[in-house]
């Protein structure tokens, strides 16, 4: 018994080396662009090996937040590292927590506040270029009176078949109901919220965390940035991440929030990997049998449909190597709002490995999911000639806020997995 018990403890150890190992890669090479933003660019530039080429910018030229950086993610590391040594104790700073009803109201006055202050957003148009294109699409299928999935059903040529039919589908409820595209987005920014104080609390079995995580997700200004937006809603990312708490809490259904994230946003495809990582780490036995085998059907079911379909030539796939390393750097620019991100990301990952190490597999989720989000970009531009755009790393936004309150608490670390 004890030498099955070694062996457990043995693997788990080994496998909180080999996600910390793959997460502080990635991590590492976004936040080199904190402290030399031109660094990576200059490096990796095409005409970098030419005799005429000059740069532009001094490569190890510092960036605004190199110094706060380096100050802040030493003194963070450090407390990290005693923590993980013994030599000081914080477990009593957060052995605590708030009763159900003192938690609904906290919630109750924080999401009021934040409708109260967003609504003023609505008197304006959404500025974003897509937005146009997105209004066309959705006002030819109301003056038709139909949805655009019937488009899709019928085999229409002048439309895509891979067009996100459930953000579609919303948004024109949205307009139908209220006379506007993104009040829907909107009501699903604040279920996003909600999903992350409820994914949050099912992880740390508390609430205090579950209320830290909305609060750090409300102060981003990339979540902020986007929360109104009908171009750019929410609704892929708030299935997704639904998808991930029912694996945990009532698992017949997680496929069914993965696939309307998918149809939110094509993109959602590629968590699938993240998907699996996630319960692998969090279920066994027959659970665990059950939710990959229905996975398994939805990916065997995407293959047939892209291999009948001229989807690869619809989205215009390339192979474009240069960009890969490229793509780290647009971390920088495109969080340069959000500088907690910035500043505490690899602190972050350091004190989740540590916490892994002390038996707290979900510390493992969160690294992977958060590498998973920040290595999609790169790849993004290396295979396709898509744009890095903000809103992607939304995601990002949410599972740091989640990382950051899981650490700020006291957990169990020999909890069972769900079986």
């Amino acid at each position: 018994m004890s030498n099955s018990n070694n062996n457990s403890i043995s693997k788990s150890r080994l496998l909180s080396y080999g996600v910390f190992g793959f997460s502080i890669s990635i991590i590492l090479l976004c936040c080199v662009s904190v402290i030399f933003p031109a660094l990576i660019t200059n490096t990796n530039s095409e005409f970098s090996e030419f005799p005429f080429y000059s740069q532009q910018v001094d490569s190890f030229e510092i960036g605004v937040l190199a110094i706060p950086f380096v100050i802040l993610n030493t003194i963070v590391l450090l407390i990290g590292i005693i923590y993980y040594k013994k030599h000081y104790s914080l477990n009593r700073l957060f052995d605590f927590d708030v009763s159900k009803k003192v938690a609904i109201i906290s919630i109750a006055i924080i999401l009021s506040a934040y409708i109260i202050t967003t609504i003023p957003e609505f008197e304006k148009d959404e500025e974003f270029a897509d937005y146009i294109k997105v209004e066309t699409r959705l006002n030819e299928s109301i003056h038709e009176n139909r949805f655009t999935f019937e488009d899709a059903i019928s085999g229409n040529p002048n439309y895509s078949s891979i067009e996100p039919h459930v953000k579609y589908s919303l948004l024109i409820i949205s307009e139908k109901i209220f006379g506007d595209f993104r009040v829907i987005a909107f009501i699903a920014s604040i279920a996003l919220l909600i999903a992350t104080f409820a994914i949050t609390q099912e992880i740390t079995k508390k609430r205090i965390p579950g209320i830290l995580a909305m609060l750090l997700v409300l102060q981003s200004n990339t979540f902020l940035s986007y929360d109104t937006s009908a171009a750019y809603s929410n609704f892929w990312i708030l299935f997704y991440l639904l998808s991930l708490y029912l694996v945990i809490k009532k698992w017949q259904f997680t496929h069914i929030s993965f696939v309307l994230s998918i149809f939110s946003k094509l993109i959602s495809t590629v968590f699938l990997p993240l998907t699996i990582f996630f319960v692998l780490n969090n279920t066994k036995g027959k659970k665990r049998m059950y939710i990959l085998i229905f996975y398994a059907v939805l990916i065997i079911i995407a293959l047939i449909f892209v291999s009948n379909s001229n989807i690869l030539t619809e989205d215009k796939i390339t192979y474009l190597p240069e960009n890969f390393v490229e793509g780290f750097t647009q971390f920088t620019y495109q969080l340069r709002f959000d500088p907690i991100i910035l500043i505490f990301l690899l602190p972050l990952t350091v004190t989740l490995f540590l916490k892994s190490l002390k038996g707290f597999q979900q510390a493992n989720s969160i690294q992977i999911l958060i590498a998973g989000f920040l290595l999609i970009p790169p790849l993004l531009i290396t295979f396709s000639q898509q744009t890095n755009e903000p809103y992607r790393l939304i995601p990002l936004v949410v599972f740091f806020a989640i990382g950051v309150s899981v650490l700020l608490t006291k957990i169990k670390q020999d909890e069972p997995l769900s079986k």
